[in-house]
Formats: C-alpha cells, structure tokens, sequence
C-alpha cells in the first residue's frame, strides 16, 4: 500500500512540476511577445506569483492535466493486460462516447444561441479603399475614433491598418496598460526611468509612426490595469499611503506625456475611471495636469466614467475635451427596435449638454460599445466571455440598432465631438464571428453602420 501511495505521489508530482513549468514558458512567451524582454520577463513572472488569482489559475490547470494523466494511464494499462481490442472498447464505452454526447449538447446550444433572423444589407460604396484617412477631422472636429489591440510587433501593420481606413477610422487609441495587482496595492509598476523607453514602449511608438503615416490621429490613453477590482476603486489606509500610489501614477504619466510629445500624439488622455483618486487627492491631478503641459503641448481630455464620476471633475477647464466613458444603459429588455433605444438616450443627452455648457467643453466619449447580443444594450459595460454563447443570445442586430441610435441622437450636435468605439482586435478573424458575443464591431453588421456614419461630413 505504502509504495503504491508513494508511485500515485510521484506521478502527481512530476505532472505538478511539468504544469508550472508549461506555465512559465507559455507566460514567457507572451511576455516577450508584448515587448518585454526575456529577463523582464521572467521577473515580472516571479512578481506575479504573488497573485492569487494566477496561483489559483495554475492549480486548476494542474489538476486538468492530472486527470488526463491518469485517464491516460488507465487506457495504457488495459492496453498492457487486455489487449489493444479491449482498450478500445473501452476507450469507446467510457471515453469517446460520453465526449460526443457532450460535445452534441455543446454544439446545439451554440447553434441555438447563434442564431437571428437579421438581414443587414452592406454597404460597400461608403468605404474608403485609398490606404489614407480622409481626414474629415480637419473639416468638422468630429473624433472618427476606435479603440484598437492586437498590433503585430514585427512593425508591419500595413493590412490591418488598410482595414482601418476603409471603415473611415480617422482617430485611434493606443491603450499602454498600467499594472496593479488589486485595490489595496501601494504602488503600481513604473518606468525604470521616464523618457527611457523599454521594447514595449518601443512597439507603442512605432505603431502610433505607423498610424500617422496613414494621416490617422492618436489619442494615447493609458489604462490602469488591475488584476483583480475595478480601477474606480482604488483604496489606501491613510494620505500618505495615497501619495505613495499618486507617485507611481505621476511618473507612468509623465513618462507617457513624454512618449505623446515625442511621437507628435495630437491627444493624451491623463486618466480613466480613477474615481476614488479623484475624491482622495484633487490637488494632486491638478499639480499633474500642470507638470503634463509643461512638457506636452497637444491636447488633453480624462476618461469619467459615465456613472456621475465627470461631477466630481473640477479640472474640465484645464483641458480640451470632457471625456466620458459612455457605457449608459439605454434600455430595460432585450432585443429593442431602433426608436426604444433612441429614447433610452433622452435623459443622457439632456445630461451631457448641460454638462457641456456649464464648462465651456465638447463632450467626447473616449469609450463607447456594445456587445453583439441580445441584452447589448441593458448593461453596456457587463463583460463577457468566450463562454457566454451558452447562456446569452446572439444579435448582430442589438449592436447594430445600439449604433445606429447612437449617431442618429448625438452625431449632428455640436457639443459632441466624437467616439471611441470598444474595440477592434486586429488579429480577429471572419469566421469566428457568428459565435462572436463581444464588443468587436469587426466583421459585423455594426462596422458597416459606425463606417457610414463616419463618412459623413458634419460640418453642415
């Protein structure tokens, strides 16, 4: 019994030692990937150790691969005693048979949950297939925004840069991501030294040359980025604690006004979502606002939250633009026609011209989207998964008719000056799209819409 226990412990051990070790060379790889270097790499994975989310995550996937280690086991010892005849029924009986079943099941609620009697006529004319912006920001100051990942870091963006232009996208936002681990912690990872740039930083810069060649504008939007919790709610225990956190954010922005001014970046946004930073040290943004243009000269907007964070902003007149991150709901069910989701915005528009004229400022939602299913439009900000096709309903037609709303209210007034669209994925693929629940617009009927309504010349 006691050697038997002790083989079943190594077994358990040595598939325990090969799980952290695929962890690592798979994190490594996406590190090096993102423009980290193999050393930094392999520190920010020894960083990283200290999340329990991460901890928590390898443990799952160790004892996955535990269970098809013995699973495997089983079928090879019957193989040994029985012959290959009989681990084959087996293998039929216990194995393959259950996993078809299931595999049916999991393609029916697919299929079922994909579909939608939604015909969306395309319209190719409004395309723009020159490789070059039109540039109708010069015309109107309309913001033909998109909020954009998925950058190929061999500094050839040619393709998916075309793909940009031809639905109109004159604006993008570079999001360089800003690391925290949770709520509570004190400081977040900073440059080693501003204005010395790392081969991430280097990436960023060299796509945002890419995109200015193409006559696209920038806004560079750096995002706090959190492990766990929600940015909005960062906490500490006491003043200092909090000029501690301040600190390390001063120096990631300074180091990113520094980038802007560089690479001829026409907007910088100095924050998103921070509302509890906001509430706890207003002093402290303005001081940063006024060290930002001492060494950037573009414009400036912050990111407020669409949930009342924008009224405790008593900086609007030290930048250019009320930024809004407009996740408002709009309706109360699924699946609205176009004039219930219109006026779903009443109220809103009402809100944000007031907002506007009582500062003196366009209104500019640096963040805007909508998930392709049927409850898009309830709660605009809710997150999906790769998994939600088995409980939510697809719609193209939600995203679409959102959009469609969307210009039809706001495009022609003249204190709004434009959209960021949540996001377009430049390493996406066509085929995915039809089990394709999440913000993207790519490839659906709603890209077409935002395409026709930025081709438009508001200066009318």
């Amino acid at each position: 019994m006691i050697p038997y226990m002790k083989n079943k412990l190594f077994a358990a051990f040595k598939v325990y030692i090969f799980t952290w070790l695929i962890s690592l060379i798979l994190f490594v790889i996406g590190a090096v990937s993102a423009g980290l270097t193999f050393l930094e790499s392999l520190q920010y994975f020894s960083k990283t150790l200290t999340r329990l989310k991460f901890v928590f995550a390898i443990h799952i996937l160790f004892i996955i691969l535990y269970l098809l280690f013995l699973v495997f086991r089983y079928f090879i010892r019957i193989q040994k005693k029985k012959g290959f005849t009989v681990m084959i029924k087996h293998f039929s009986l216990r194995l393959f048979t259950p996993a078809l079943v299931l595999f049916g099941i999991f393609k029916f609620i697919i299929i079922k949950n994909s579909s939608e009697d939604f015909q969306y006529n395309w319209i190719p004319s409004i395309e723009n297939n020159s490789g070059i912006s039109n540039d109708l920001y010069q015309i109107d100051g309309k913001h033909r925004g998109m909020t954009v990942f998925g950058w190929n870091y061999n500094d050839n963006n040619k393709a998916a840069i075309d793909d940009l232009v031809r639905s109109n996208i004159e604006w993008v936002a570079v999001v360089p991501f800003l690391d925290q681990e949770d709520e509570e912690t004190l400081e977040m990872r900073i440059p080693k030294k501003v204005g010395q740039w790392s081969r991430r930083d280097s990436i960023f810069i060299n796509t945002i040359t890419e995109l200015k060649d193409r006559n696209i504008h920038i806004m560079l939007k750096p995002h706090l980025w959190l492990s766990s919790g929600w940015r909005s709610n960062v906490k500490q225990p006491s003043s200092a604690d909090w000029d501690t956190w301040f600190e390390s954010y001063r120096k990631n922005m300074l180091h990113y006004a520094t980038m802007a001014t560089k690479t001829n970046v026409e907007l910088l946004c100095i924050g998103t979502e921070l509302k509890s930073s906001l509430m706890s040290q207003p002093e402290k943004w303005k001081a940063l606002i006024k060290e930002i243009k001492t060494i950037y000269k573009g414009k400036l907007t912050y990111a407020a939250n669409w949930d009342g964070e924008y009224e405790l902003i008593d900086f609007w007149n030290e930048l250019d633009y009320i930024g809004i991150q407009a996740y408002f709901p709009l309706t109360e069910g699924s699946n609205p026609d176009l004039n219930t989701v219109k006026n779903g915005w009443n109220t809103h528009v009402e809100m944000l011209e007031l907002l506007s004229r009582k500062h003196n400022k366009p209104i500019l939602f640096t963040e805007i989207g909508y998930k392709s299913e049927a409850s898009a439009t309830i709660k605009p900000w809710e997150w999906g998964s790769s998994l939600s096709i088995l409980s939510k309903q697809k719609s193209d037609k939600t995203q679409q008719i959102a959009y469609q709303a969307l210009y039809e209210t706001l495009w022609n007034k003249d204190w709004f000056a434009g959209t960021y669209i949540w996001q377009w994925n430049t390493r996406s693929n066509k085929e995915n799209t039809p089990t394709n629940l999440d913000f993207s617009p790519r490839f659906k009927p709603a890209e077409n819409t935002i395409a026709k309504w930025y081709a438009t010349d508001n200066s009318d």
